[in-house]
């Protein structure tokens, strides 16, 4: 018994000794991680994620023109919006704001933020769309589309409540989302107009 204990303990000195037993543990949890993140990523999206962040984006711009209104920074404020909602950081972003007919199609940062806040020389035509302020967004999906699973399309209309009230505004929208690597979906495609008034 005792000379099967000592080749117990000496095999398990040969092995902590090995080359890179040390990082054997660190590498398969690194590994597992990754295989998560990819998993994350990986998912299909579903209806349910696109409606609630179809409704986060909406209280995102509602929270510019809040923090716009009190006299705080809604340039930072803007920028986190698009860093939140937007994945610029990922891909090329298919951006066409409603209220844009010079510089129509916005696949930059710096572009989108100008159409949100203004104030950007590039674009002399924005005069800040989320600091008209809206107090609501509300949405009507006519449908929702997963078919290439690891992208999701909504189209369908959404209504802004100006601050003081009044009749809605009533804007045509597709929206294009994908998942980043935390698994949160990110806006690669978005087009807005208003609609048709006939001739």
């Amino acid at each position: 018994m005792k000379r099967m204990l000592l080749a117990l303990a000496a095999t398990s000195v040969v092995a902590a000794c090995s080359p890179g037993y040390a990082h054997a543990k660190p590498k398969a949890a690194a590994a597992a991680a990754a295989a998560a993140q990819v998993d994350r990523s990986a998912r299909c999206i579903t209806e349910q994620e696109v409606i609630a962040a179809q409704k986060a984006w909406g209280e995102g711009i509602v929270k510019i023109g809040e923090v716009y209104t009190s006299g705080g920074d809604y340039t930072a404020a803007a920028a986190e919006h698009i860093n939140r909602y937007y994945a610029y950081d990922l891909s090329l972003v298919l951006f066409k704001p409603t209220l844009a007919s010079v510089a129509q199609f916005r696949t930059s940062f710096d572009s989108a933020l100008s159409y949100f806040v203004g104030g950007n020389a590039s674009y002399p035509e924005d005069k800040g769309f989320a600091i008209k302020p809206w107090t609501n967004v509300r949405w009507q999906n006519v449908g929702i589309t997963n078919n290439a699973c690891n992208m999701a399309v909504a189209m369908g209309n959404y209504f802004f409540t100006a601050k003081g009230g009044g009749a809605e505004t009533k804007v045509e929208y597709t929206f294009g989302y994908i998942r980043d690597e935390q698994g949160q979906l990110k806006i690669v495609v978005h087009q807005s107009s208003v609609p048709y008034a006939g001739a």
